[in-house]
Formats: structure tokens, C-alpha cells, sequence
């Protein structure tokens, strides 16, 4: 086999070394998705496909949404066995859409989490209950909000026979928390950790200091392979991993002082919908029901 792919194109070779070998791929960093030979020592770079446990059977379900006024992201996961599924950060803007997934999927829409009190949008997990009979709230029980599960350290969000387990990242609020799947091959990181960059911490019981140590004793001690999925993107990104956070996060990779001193000096303007975004999360987005 080696033979045969070191005598294709680079691109066709590395499709089929990924394809003989699982879905964990070391690839030396410098040659990217080229040939791999015996005189190129390997380098700790992994090459994951995207989805590749959800084709294998082997993950849940995993669905990535977008919401581009407050450029949300919301995450539907579920069990295709038991049809059980849980829905992470969703916006009110666009419940009509989730709701028209799972319902095309088949799924029982179990439990609509928060990663934290959002200050930008309003959240759709009222509209959710109110329109699915049986479905539960869930928000950080540090977070001030109203919600039919108050989350803890150490919580498991279960669906069919897959779960999420809740890590407390405070720093960006207080009530901030990190979902991370069983296996450790996920985290849904809310507005902690971003892709390249972290929450603000200038309002809303923000603590550079906090921030700065949930991610590094929260996040950071993940497997590297670890996806991290944000609540949030503004430049078109859509996933990143614990090690290349840890290694070219901008912000995170600097000491704690340099993080409190780029951190105090964003001079970021006031999120638009705070006013009404932060009164409304405090009820479960029931504001006008």
C-alpha cells in the first residue's frame, strides 16, 4: 500500500492515508497534505476530518448552525438510536429553523442549554419550551437566569447514550460553563474561548484573571485533538482545536499579566441588544410570553 500511495499525486495520497488509517492522521507540519516517506520525520501535527466519527457510527449526531445578526453559533446533537437530542445556544431569531430540523430529522428535542447569560442576542430556549412539550431549560446555576436545570461542576446533560459533561469556565460571566462530549473529541466553549480570541471581560461580572485561568485549567488541559466549537465567530471560522489554541491564541498564550493588560485595554463598544438581551436570558427568553 505504501508503494502504491507514494507513486499518486500528493492530494490522492493523503486521501487514502487518512482512509487506511482511521480517522487520526499525524502529518509532518511542513509538507501539509502531501506524501508521506520514510526519510520525513513526523511532527505532532493531527489531521482530523470533520465528521469523520458521526460517518463511522462511532459519535452523536452533530449539526453546526448559524445565526448572522449576533454571528451565533447553535449546535444540535443527538443519539440516532434513541432519537434523543440536545440543542446548544440557540437564538430566538431562529427557533422556526431549528425546530424544522429536528422535526425533519426525527428527533426528540431533550434539553436547550446555555452556555451563559448572552448579552448579544435573545435566547429561542423559551419559544423552545413553550412550542415542545417536555423539553427542559438548562443554564449554570452562577448565572442568575431561570432555567429547569440549574448546572454544576461535574453535570451530565444526557442524550440516548451519549452526554455532555459541564466544566464551570467563569471569566466572561459568571455563569459561564464549557460542554464537553464523553469522549473528550468535543467542547462547546461559549463565549470563553473563541477561535483565536475569548470573551470580553469589561462587563456582565467579567475577571480577566478568571477568564484566563478557565481556560487554561478547564480547556487547555483537553486532549489536543479536541474540537472546539464557540459560541460565537465573526470571520468566517467555523472550528479549532485545543492545541492549536494553545499554541496561536493570540491572547491566551501570553502570561496572565499580558492577558489582564490586553484584555483592560480592548476599548470594545457596548454589545447593541445588551439592554434587552440580558433582562430577557435572565427569564429563559420568556420575555413576552
Amino acid at each position: 500500500m505504501c508503494f502504491i500511495v507514494n507513486r499518486l499525486k500528493p492530494a490522492l495520497a493523503y486521501t487514502l492515508c487518512l482512509q487506511t488509517t482511521g480517522h487520526l492522521r499525524k502529518v509532518p507540519a511542513h509538507m501539509g497534505p502531501g506524501l508521506l516517506t520514510s526519510k520525513q520525520p513526523l511532527e505532532s501535527v493531527i489531521i482530523r476530518p470533520y465528521c469523520a466519527r458521526m460517518e463511522l457510527g462511532k459519535g452523536p449526531f452533530f449539526r453546526q448552525l448559524f445565526e448572522s445578526v449576533s454571528s451565533t453559533y447553535t449546535y444540535l446533537l443527538a443519539d440516532t438510536e434513541s432519537r434523543e437530542a440536545v440543542l446548544i445556544d440557540p437564538v430566538l431569531e431562529t427557533v422556526d429553523r431549528d425546530l424544522k430540523l429536528v422535526e425533519e430529522l426525527g428527533f426528540n428535542l431533550k434539553v436547550a442549554v446555555n452556555t451563559h447569560c448572552h448579552a448579544d442576542h435573545i435566547t429561542g430556549t423559551g419559544q423552545l419550551k413553550n412550542r415542545l412539550f417536555g423539553m427542559k431549560s438548562a443554564i449554570s446555576k452562577h448565572s442568575g437566569a431561570s432555567a429547569d436545570i440549574l448546572l454544576s461542576e461535574g453535570d451530565k446533560i444526557s442524550f440516548g447514550k451519549h452526554y455532555l459533561t459541564v466544566r464551570e469556565t467563569p471569566g466572561h460571566t459568571d455563569g459561564c460553563v464549557t460542554l464537553v462530549t464523553g469522549d473528550q473529541s468535543m467542547a462547546f466553549t461559549g463565549d470563553t474561548l473563541l477561535i483565536r480570541g475569548c470573551g470580553r471581560t469589561d462587563f456582565q461580572q467579567g475577571c480577566s484573571r478568571r477568564l484566563y485561568e478557565s481556560v487554561h485549567q478547564k480547556i487547555f488541559t483537553l486532549p489536543p485533538q479536541c474540537l472546539v466549537f464557540p459560541a460565537h465567530d465573526y470571520k468566517g471560522q467555523t472550528a479549532s482545536t485545543v492545541g492549536e489554541e494553545r499554541r496561536f491564541n493570540p491572547r491566551l498564550t501570553k502570561s496572565v499579566e499580558e492577558f489582564v493588560d490586553i484584555m483592560t485595554n480592548l476599548n470594545l463598544p457596548k454589545p447593541a441588544k445588551i439592554d434587552i438581551a440580558v433582562p430577557a436570558n435572565l427569564v429563559c427568553g420568556l420575555h413576552e410570553v
